[in-house]
């Protein structure tokens, strides 16, 4: 009799650890979902494609996704905020537009040379991307009008005043270091925009986990009037994202028009897109109080690798947005899933 029970015992102890395992098996699993899928497609990618797991190309990875990621950090706070911003693809290409156009005019007009001027337009770009995020997030909050209807109507706008200025062509008085942001290599291998990515993330990255003003995002997208009662200036929170996010646009636009050497209406068209898409697949939620901006810079790596997975294997141009639209559909119903098993 006491064997049995002994027996009965042990095998309810193994059951238990069975148990315990698959739950820590799903816990693991379900906490590193998006490594593990960016592991399984490099891998398929190192195995499918000869050309995929080499230095060159994972340079040519991250360069690439550097010039739109640099904004999707910002984006990430808006979105935790509770808010969103479609504008920033026209900020890119103002940007650009503002540093070649004040660099020639200061050059025209014998005020300084474009090595120095360009500096002036750089920091113009800065000013005036700072002020863009102060309208919206001003209008936002004095107003009560949604973001989504505040930054569509200024995508519009700064793309007409980018036009406008740069009269429908690329603007190309720039000076010959300036290429430096956006094509430069530090040691001869690392690209410059990779670099200032990585900085980006680390800044936005250590706001975000350790500050006070990070968790007051948190909580300002998670309950605005929670937040408000808790002594959190919501209305300055949200401000000061709409603000980051258009500083980034900036700064891309400067790495855009240092890679090509010239500014254009054209620059940035759809770039919303990828920053919007990088948080939501690395787990931020439109709903707000939802994110992480290591997240974002795992489905911006996913992003990267996704695209350029498809150009190697010769996959057709209008099928790769099938297939973007497809991962950002899939990525919002894993997301929606996960708050409902919380809720």
């Amino acid at each position: 009799m006491k064997t049995n029970e002994l027996g009965l015992n042990t095998n309810k102890l193994n059951t238990n650890k069975l148990n315990r395992s698959k739950l820590n098996i799903k816990k693991i699993t379900n906490k590193y979902m998006l490594e593990i899928i960016l592991l399984s497609i490099v891998i398929i990618m190192t195995f499918t494609s000869r050309g995929f797991f080499t230095t060159a190309n994972l340079l040519n990875i991250l360069r690439n996704m550097s010039l739109q990621g640099v904004i999707a950090f910002g984006m990430t706070m808006v979105i935790i905020a509770g808010e969103i911003d479609l504008s920033i693809g026209s900020t890119v290409a103002l940007s650009g537009v503002i540093i070649a156009l004040t660099t020639g005019r200061l050059e025209k007009a014998g005020i300084m040379p474009m090595e120095q001027g360009v500096w002036i337009g750089i920091l113009l770009a800065f000013i005036a991307a700072g002020l863009f995020g102060l309208f919206n997030g001003f209008l936002l909050t004095k107003f009560k009008m949604p973001s989504f209807i505040i930054t569509l109507a200024m995508l519009n706008a700064l793309y007409g005043l980018a036009a406008v200025l740069s009269k429908g062509f690329p603007v190309t008085t720039l000076p010959k270091w300036y290429d430096v942001f956006g094509a430069g290599q530090v040691f001869g291998v690392i690209p410059v925009p990779a670099i200032i990515l990585l900085a980006v993330f680390a800044i936005v990255f250590i706001v975000m986990t350790y500050t006070k003003f990070g968790r007051s995002v948190y909580a300002v997208g998670g309950n605005p009037e929670a937040a408000r009662l808790s002594g959190i200036n919501v209305k300055f929170v949200k401000i000061v994202c709409l603000v980051v996010v258009q500083l980034c646009a900036a700064l891309s636009g400067l790495l855009v028009s240092s890679q090509v050497m010239s500014g254009a209406f054209s620059f940035g068209r759809g770039w919303e897109m990828t920053a919007i898409s990088s948080a939501i697949i690395g787990g931020a939620s439109l709903s707000g109080g939802i994110g992480k901006v290591w997240g974002t810079l795992v489905g911006l790596i996913i992003l990267g690798v996704i695209n350029n997975s498809m150009t190697l294997l010769g996959v057709d141009e209008y099928v790769q947005y099938i297939v973007r639209g497809l991962l950002i559909l899939i990525a919002v119903l894993i997301n929606t899933i996960q708050t409902q098993k919380k809720d």
